[in-house]
Parts: C-alpha cells; sequence; structure tokens
C-alpha cells in the first residue's frame, strides 16, 4: 500500500493521471457504444482499425503538439503553425509540378524526393527563425508576433499555389502520408520518431533544464547565464519545423496543396493537447508525453463524435463542453469548491 501511494505521490504522474482518464473515457464509451471500434485486422501486411485510423489521423496535431509544448514550456505560444502547413505543402505541390500553375497539365522532370523534402522543410524552418527573430530578439509578445504570421502565412501560401489547389502524384512523396512500414502507416513511425528525438534532447542534455528556466523564472536564468535569446530561437524554429513535417504528411495525404483549408484551426488544438497534457500556460516546467496523451484524446473525441452521427452544426459544442469539462477535473481549486473535502482527496 505504502509503494502505491508513493508511486501517485510522483508529480509527474500526478499530472499525467487527468489526461489518462480522459482517453480511458473516451475508449470505454467506444468500447461500450460503437461496434467494431477496437478491431484490428491485417490486410495486405497492413494493419488496420479504428485505433490505427485514430493514430494516423492525429499524426500532424502530435507532431504540432510536440513542437507547442517547448514553445509553451518558455512561456510563449505559436499561432503560425497553421500557416506553416499551408506554406510548406504549397512550397512541396510547386516543386512537384511547377507548371500546372501555368496551364501546363503534363508532368516536367521534378526535383529528387530529397530536394523537395529538404527545401520545403527550409522554408519552414524560415518560417521559425521569423518567429524567434520578433520574439528573442524584437521582444515582440509571442501571441502578436506570431499572430503576424498566421495571417500573412496562408497569403503567403495561396501567393505560391496562385488561390489554386495544386494536384499532383507522385509516388514517393505520397509515401509520407500513405505508406505503410512494418505493418503502420509512415505518419505513425515519423512522430514515433519526432518524439523520440524531442525527448532525447530536451531529456538527457541540458536544453530541457534551460527550456523550463527561462519559462519558469527568466530574471533566475538570466543571472545563471542561460542565453535565453537562443532558447526562445530554438523552441520556435523547432515548433515550425514539426509544423512542416505535418504540412508534408497532409499534402502527401491529399495528394494537393489547398492554401485556404491546410491546416485550419490546427494551432487551437496543438495548444488545447499542451495544456490538457499538463504544460502551463505560465511557462515553465513541461510534460511532452502528456501533450501526446492530449492530442490522441483530442482526436478520439473527434473520431467518436463523426462516427456516432452527431450533426455538424453541434459538433464543435460537444467537443467544446467535453473539453471544458476535462480542463475543470484538472482544476484542484474546481475539484474542492465541488466535491469539497473529497475533491481535496483527489489526485
Amino acid at each position: 500500500m505504502s509503494k502505491l501511494k508513493t508511486f501517485f505521490a510522483n508529480p509527474n504522474l500526478k499530472t499525467l493521471l487527468w489526461p489518462l482518464v480522459a482517453l480511458a473515457v473516451i475508449l470505454l464509451f467506444n468500447l461500450l457504444f460503437t461496434k467494431g471500434f477496437f478491431h484490428l485486422e491485417i490486410r495486405d501486411g497492413h494493419l488496420f482499425g479504428s485505433l490505427i485510423d485514430i493514430l494516423n489521423r492525429a499524426a500532424p496535431v502530435l507532431l504540432l503538439s510536440i513542437g507547442m509544448t517547448l514553445v509553451i514550456a518558455t512561456g510563449g505560444i505559436d499561432l503560425s503553425v497553421g500557416a506553416v502547413i499551408a506554406i510548406t505543402g504549397a512550397m512541396a505541390a510547386l516543386l512537384i509540378r511547377p507548371d500546372y500553375l501555368k496551364g501546363v497539365l503534363e508532368y516536367s522532370t521534378a526535383p529528387p524526393l530529397y530536394a523537395i523534402i529538404g527545401i520545403s522543410l527550409f522554408v519552414a524552418v524560415v518560417c521559425g527563425i521569423w518567429n524567434g527573430f520578433l520574439v528573442a530578439y524584437l521582444k515582440i509578445q509571442p501571441i502578436v508576433a506570431t499572430l503576424i504570421l498566421m495571417v500573412v502565412g496562408r497569403g503567403i501560401a495561396q501567393l505560391i499555389t496562385q488561390g489554386q489547389i495544386l494536384i499532383f502524384v507522385h509516388k514517393g512523396f505520397q509515401f509520407i502520408g500513405g505508406g505503410f512500414l512494418c505493418g503502420l502507416p509512415f505518419t505513425i513511425i515519423i512522430v514515433a520518431f519526432v518524439l523520440l528525438i524531442t525527448y532525447l534532447v530536451t531529456r538527457k542534455t541540458a536544453l530541457g533544464l534551460f527550456i523550463e528556466s527561462v519559462g519558469g523564472n527568466p530574471t533566475a536564468s538570466y543571472y545563471t547565464g542561460i542565453n535565453a535569446t537562443m532558447v526562445k530561437m530554438f523552441v520556435y524554429i523547432f515548433s515550425a519545423f514539426c509544423a512542416g513535417i505535418a504540412g508534408l504528411i497532409i499534402t502527401s495525404d491529399i495528394k494537393g496543396a489547398d492554401a485556404n483549408n491546410a491546416g485550419v484551426d490546427m494551432e487551437m488544438d496543438a495548444v488545447l493537447a499542451v495544456v490538457i497534457g499538463g504544460t502551463s500556460m505560465n511557462g515553465g516546467r513541461y510534460y511532452l508525453l502528456g501533450s501526446v496523451i492530449g492530442a490522441l484524446f483530442v482526436q478520439t473525441l473527434t473520431t467518436t463524435i463523426l462516427t456516432r452521427g452527431v450533426n455538424p452544426e453541434i459538433t464543435l459544442v460537444v467537443k467544446s463542453l467535453v473539453v471544458v469539462t476535462v480542463c475543470l477535473m484538472q482544476s484542484s481549486a474546481f475539484r474542492e469548491k465541488v466535491f469539497g473535502k473529497l475533491g481535496r482527496g483527489i489526485v
């Protein structure tokens, strides 16, 4: 019993408890009321099922949440990730089919796949440098600095595609969003790799402590010699890089670049996933695993609402009510007010 108490006394586990409970409740609901939700099958060597589909569809939000976690940990926010998705996708599609906007339907010689991916991600990194420059060097409030690119960036994406939906066929590029590796969708492999690298860099090096220090106590971090400017530059560049990968996945999946709709409102889902995962908007301590759980919760909730046939007019209302409930239950002050002493005893 004492070991169990010690286990739940861990502050990290306390933070992750409510996101896990919320995810478990949604999964339990589907187990009871959604026929075949947990059914998995192998076809042509590929694993299929609702759970696999959730992981696959959640990949862009998962990537955004990983990058957004580090940004929020420094006390900032990145509202431009949706626009970066649109810019990256537009650039990739243009590289694959450069003459399409000129009215030429025949395919010309496209650059190698590594060049398409590399140039597109480089453009995403440039967007991150811009955000980092405004926040870290010019000291502009993060919500204002990233709002600039949020608005202008989508206009840039529309200029790249000239306001058209730029469609293409490219087997190598389409593998990013629609291929399989080891029986799993390739998008899941991408997310797992990015998450692993992020964990190793932030938890096995001093960078993670620098990020927490800058977000938790900027004054103290300054006097300990931490270069807050470079730390902030890094997190905004990394956030844009993650958004760039998400943009490649989305563009590859739909086989086209839609500058008007690609990544719309996804920054809100990413912020929501990070907050549900236990990372404070005030900065400081962050929880990568919590953000992953939060993103999975958001996608599972969305899938559940769609599969239950909820009218599109009230889908966002239902989603909002569930999310608000989860956030309120995370608050110890709210639990104590509602449940009294019993709420105080809840982890």
